[in-house]
């Protein structure tokens, strides 16, 4: 029996237990920092399956480390189970219906994402025991990536320090390796303080907080053309003062979020928007107050782990699909309009833009193994996987869990769910990231792991920085 043989019969063997943890994940749709149930549900089935776990890791009570084995190699795999605010969504509804009013809910699939992972560590475990490998495989439970950076801090306080090859993955519409790195990203809440006064009779002695925002994105706006061309600002009002337009408002409050390619980048405009909203506040006779928000460093693909986890797809198989799971994907995009439909990106496909087009509007399920090829490409959002793989070499891949055209972040992603579509993928997943894992344990040479620091080296010269100053924790920054 090859080792993709023996993996994919101990996932089949415990494929309930994976799709009940997912499904009861789902149910439980825990905000960022707020995964205590969920994070329980994870964490009893690694103990039961003989690992080691560390609870409340880098300051973060939902935070924790699952270990089996000792020594070299050492295989990580990442594992998110945060949900969304206000989606709920009842599952296998064809219509927006909150189980709860703005509840949250699996808008972004963490209950699939870390119950793959987990699948994956336990059956590189049972292949180790069963072969005697020697190594360390490992799964990190990683709370808040819904802004909140988990594994950033995670990184900071050096979790993956002594890691070898750390692999994941996402669940997505489409089956492929990640071979496009993501951006970084930086998010920033301003406070201004002012004074309240009469606006009528005693303008004079009021101090606008308002006109301070209002003159920030001013500043902003024409900072705009003095930036990188990458470079994406977005920005949004928490806090517009009050109601009343006869009251100098005293209060107000602005998020900014910095996007570039490198994280440099972003520092460096967002100490010049730093400035911009001190100008503000001095014109205006105001306080600021900043306080930095998400910041996710770029993810850096690399090409040796990603290959081997192509590898390991390519054995595994495409997923395949049943009539009635085509026919519900169906009627998932026939819900979907111009607005929400979301296009196949086909970069990560192998096809070309009008191939892709074609594809996606005659197929509802995707049933084909995107093709591996080094990028320099970047895709348009960010991730904290970013600041695992700036620390040590990591490789990502998607799976299809939902109907070709579900956009992310929706009431749609959640619906699709606990559904067949999303089961299969768990266990697909599972099997090509432990499959990967034990490829890289059974290189008895160390040659994959060499190529892949050094790959590693090649792009950082071997320093990872958290852009968290040490002073800045968690809970801090939701």
């Amino acid at each position: 029996m090859t080792a993709r043989d023996e993996i994919v019969a101990y996932i089949e063997k415990r494929k309930d237990v994976y799709t009940e943890a997912s499904d009861q994940i789902w149910e439980y749709a825990e905000l960022a920092l707020e995964e205590t149930r969920s994070a329980a549900v994870l964490i009893e089935i690694l103990k039961k399956e003989g690992f080691l776990v560390t609870e409340g890791v880098a300051d973060m009570p939902t935070a924790f480390v699952a270990e089996f084995g000792c020594g070299k190699p050492v295989i990580a795999y990442l594992g998110e189970y945060d949900a969304l605010p206000g989606l709920s969504q009842k599952a296998d509804v064809f219509a927006q219906d909150p189980v709860m009013k703005d509840a949250p809910g699996h808008g972004c699939g963490h209950n699939l994402l870390g119950v793959a992972a987990l699948a994956a560590a336990v059956a590189a475990k049972q292949y180790m025991e069963a072969h005697g490998t020697k190594g360390t495989v490992r799964f990190y439970g990683c709370p808040a990536e819904e802004g909140g950076c988990g594994k950033s801090f995670m990184a900071r306080e050096g979790l993956f320090r002594d890691v070898d090859a750390a692999f994941t993955w996402h669940p997505s519409t489409i089956y492929s390796p990640w071979i496009m790195s993501s951006l970084s990203v930086m998010s920033m809440d301003f406070q201004f303080t002012g004074k309240t006064s009469h606006a009528g009779s005693a303008p004079h002695l009021g101090r606008s907080a308002l006109d301070a925002c209002e003159l920030m994105n001013v500043g902003v706006n024409y900072l705009r053309e003095h930036v990188p061309e990458e470079v994406r600002m977005h920005y949004a009002y928490l806090d517009a003062g009050g109601t009343a337009a006869n009251i100098v408002q005293g209060h107000s409050k602005l998020r900014y979020m910095v996007r570039a390619k490198k994280m440099q980048t972003v520092l460096d405009v967002a100490a010049r928007i730093k400035d911009v909203a001190r100008g503000a506040a001095l014109m205006t006779g105001t306080q600021m107050e900043c306080r930095e928000k998400a910041c996710f460093s770029d993810f850096i693909p690399n090409p040796t782990l990603t290959n081997v986890l192509y590898e390991s797809m390519c054995e595994i198989g495409a997923p395949s699909f049943t009539d009635e799971e085509y026919k519900y994907a169906e009627k998932i995009r026939s819900l979907l309009n111009s607005a929400t439909f979301c296009t196949l990106d086909h970069r990560e496909t192998g096809m070309s833009r009008e191939e892709a087009t074609d594809y996606f509007e005659k197929h509802a399920l995707f049933d084909r193994i995107g093709p591996y090829k080094e990028s320099e490409e970047y895709m348009s959002a960010s991730t904290d996987v970013g600041d695992v793989s700036q620390a040590t070499p990591t490789a990502q891949m998607r799976a299809p869990c939902y109907a070709i055209g579900t956009p992310g972040h929706s009431w749609y992603i959640v619906a699709q769910g606990k559904s067949s579509i999303a089961h299969k993928a768990i266990l697909i997943t599972g099997k090509c990231l432990a499959l990967a894992g034990v490829k890289v344990l059974e290189d008895t040479s160390g040659e994959i792991i060499k190529r892949a620091r050094q790959e590693l080296l090649e792009k950082t010269g071997g320093i990872y920085h958290c852009p968290f100053p040490e002073g800045v924790k968690p809970q801090d920054v939701l």
